[in-house]
């Protein structure tokens, strides 16, 4: 059994942690706060961007090249939006785990597909390259460790950005898409619902397709009410045509969809951090008291034992 001494010295060693805990879970919950009217100040833009394109659907049909393009897919870059730094439960384990799910069974990441049209590439797994972008140096580390290359990093966005600091990354994207270097392009993050779940989702980006943003459209319906998006939607006159907005609107949208995936992750990550710094303050008050306790008990021990040596001796002069 433990000295009290030793005893002693853990309790201490245990409630500074818990105070380091506590200090890091008040820091998260503020972050996450901040986080949150991000992601909440930017959805109601984000459903009403997604809508204009449903209006523009009409304009799918005769657009074959640029961003609209469906080519079979060969190669893929994907945007990992990870964190920096870990102590936020399972964030970063659960979008390790996503690329992981996506190297080993690519089936997914071959369809490529723009409102009906739809084009599975029949290349084998094994043949099928992928690339990666990456947001945050946990998505970083986990990506280098399978492997794979990693065309762009930019550890930077992981807090709050601004819309400017994205367009680097965006520009990178386009560029490469225009070029055809890759045939699809998808963004992995993970999407905020409350403060304690969270849900990784994989998008496809480019070529921008009809069905993903309906389905996103969807989704934000839940929340839409919030901000008086559910009236329906007034059809739109579309000057000079509408190919000359697509070539204009197509961009601000793709900026608009990863700046909101990395909103959404912010929000998710600080939230993670917040509740797993919570269940360790609560964790190390718990070994605190049980540590406190066994240490009461040597005392007692320690104390009943004097006070039998001493009745004892006693007891041996009085004979």
């Amino acid at each position: 059994m433990a000295s009290g001494k030793e005893i002693r010295r853990r309790i201490k060693s245990i409630k500074n942690t818990g105070k380091i805990t506590r200090a890091m879970e008040m820091v998260s919950a503020a972050k996450m706060r901040k986080a949150i009217a991000s992601v909440m100040a930017i959805r109601p833009y984000a459903h009403s961007a997604w809508n204009v394109l449903t209006n523009l659907a009409r304009a799918f049909a005769g657009s074959q090249g640029g961003l609209l393009e469906v080519r079979e897919v060969k190669k893929v870059l994907a945007i990992v939006v990870s964190s920096n730094r870990g102590l936020c439960g399972s964030f970063n384990a659960q979008i390790a785990k996503k690329v992981r799910e996506e190297i080993l069974h690519p089936d997914k990441l071959k369809i490529n597909r723009i409102g009906s049209k739809r084009l599975e590439s029949r290349i084998p797994n094994e043949q099928l390259v992928i690339d990666f972008v990456s947001i945050g140096r946990k998505g970083e580390n986990v990506i280098r460790r399978m492997g794979k290359n990693i065309v762009a990093t930019f550890p930077e966005l992981t807090y709050l950005p601004k819309i400017e600091d994205v367009r680097p990354l965006i520009r990178v994207v386009m560029d490469d898409y225009l070029a055809k270097k890759y045939d699809k392009v998808v963004v992995i993050y993970t999407d905020y619902i409350s403060a304690i779940k969270q849900e990784t989702k994989i998008r496809q980006l480019l070529p921008i397709s009809k069905i993903d943003i309906e389905k996103q459209i969807a989704e934000m319906d839940v929340m839409a009410s919030e901000y008086g998006l559910n009236e329906p939607t007034t059809p739109y006159k579309v000057e000079p045509s509408p190919q000359e907005v697509l070539e204009f609107i197509l961009p601000r949208l793709i900026e608009m969809q990863v700046y909101h995936a990395i909103l959404e992750s912010n929000a998710s990550k600080e939230s993670a951090r917040m509740v797993a710094m919570k269940n360790a303050t609560e964790a190390a008050g718990e070994m605190a008291s049980d540590l406190t306790f066994v240490y009461n008990q040597i005392r007692q021990m320690k104390i009943t034992q004097e006070i039998a040596e001493i009745s004892a001796g006693r007891a041996a002069l009085e004979n």
